[in-house]
């Protein structure tokens, strides 16, 4: 889930978009002229970041790394290449997110598989996965760091930790069947599957048949967006990504309430709570954690310096202000 979105209006009418479409046609383009051509029109159409979307639908549609855009600047497109970059183009114009588009989203300098059955990683979860890892290393264990995460989506969290914090077993929950599937695939594409236990369930119901009292570090990008909040988002993700990785349809702090009430039972005494959160809310899920008996807390900016992280224990003794970012 991303901090608040500013609605946007459009301009432009259906025909302008299909006249410029046109002139595709009938015309030798090479790369580089096509890339003028589209980055202006994704900038008038409002679409952020043009040059970095037009470059990874290019680069998707003539199936090259970006990089090689530059080194082929001059090269006339086919017909048939030039259809193929249309049709993703026109997808985009639709307000269909990138990362659906081609399929993949980067991560902790990694590659998921994402489709609209997942959320998509976002950037600024990356800082929740840093703070893990300094826990981690700052943690003396003579074991596996046992992590429950909460909300398993793409798998971007669970397979990070796994590939980044060497020594360690995580148990990951989902409610959904489509996103645990698409997260193995995710898994066994970076070798990490068998330090990784999926469970299809809610988190909401009785946790006591699948969750052991031992962990070290319970870990969460929850849907976070209130109810109210839900038509400020882009189209982006309001019409494509999957509500139920978005919202909690109720005030954006159900998730983190439930949280707090499993962390007491579930965590080590040492153990530690590591959660991302909306542009506003820090103040409030401290409160919620400060409550449940996690007084001692740190709040962490991401790199726009949105309060965007929060880990919360038990004792002040084992907290630190974090040096990252």
């Amino acid at each position: 889930a991303s901090h608040h979105q500013h609605r946007q209006t459009f301009h432009g009418s259906k025909t302008e978009e299909v006249r410029c479409m046109a002139e595709v046609q009938g015309k030798t383009w090479t790369i580089r002229d096509l890339m003028k051509v589209s980055i202006d029109h994704f900038q008038k159409k409002g679409i952020e970041n043009a040059r970095l979307n037009v470059e990874l639908l290019l680069a998707h549609a003539l199936a090259l790394p970006r990089i090689q855009l530059y080194v082929n600047f001059d090269k006339p497109l086919t017909q048939s290449e030039l259809e193929q970059v249309r049709a993703l183009f026109e997808r985009r114009l639709k307000r269909e997110p990138v990362q659906y588009i081609i399929g993949t989203a980067g991560f902790m300098g990694l590659t998921f598989k994402v489709d609209p059955r997942v959320l998509i990683p976002r950037p600024e979860t990356e800082t929740l996965i840093e703070q893990a890892i300094f826990v981690a290393h700052t943690t003396e264990k003579h074991r596996p760091l046992e992590i429950l995460e909460i909300g398993t989506g793409s798998g971007n969290i669970a397979v990070s930790l796994a590939k980044f914090i060497k020594d360690s077993h995580i148990t990951t929950l989902d409610v959904s069947k489509d996103a645990l599937q698409l997260a193995r695939e995710n898994a066994t594409t970076y070798h990490v599957e068998s330090q990784i236990d999926f469970f299809l369930f809610d988190i909401f119901e009785d946790v006591s048949s699948i969750l052991k009292p031992a962990y070290d570090l319970m870990i969460s990008n929850p849907p976070y967006i209130a109810r109210d909040e839900w038509e400020e988002l882009q189209p982006e993700v309001r019409q494509f990504e999957p509500a139920t990785a978005l919202t909690d349809n109720g005030d954006g702090l159900i998730f983190y309430r439930r949280i707090a009430e499993l962390a007491p039972k579930y965590l080590r005494e040492d153990g530690k709570i590591l959660v991302e959160v909306g542009s506003e809310q820090a103040p409030h899920v401290a409160a919620i954690l400060r409550e449940s008996g996690f007084p001692a807390l740190a709040v962490v900016d991401d790199l726009q310096e949105i309060p965007r992280v929060i880990c919360a224990s038990r004792h002040a003794v084992a907290m630190q202000q974090f040096p990252l970012n």
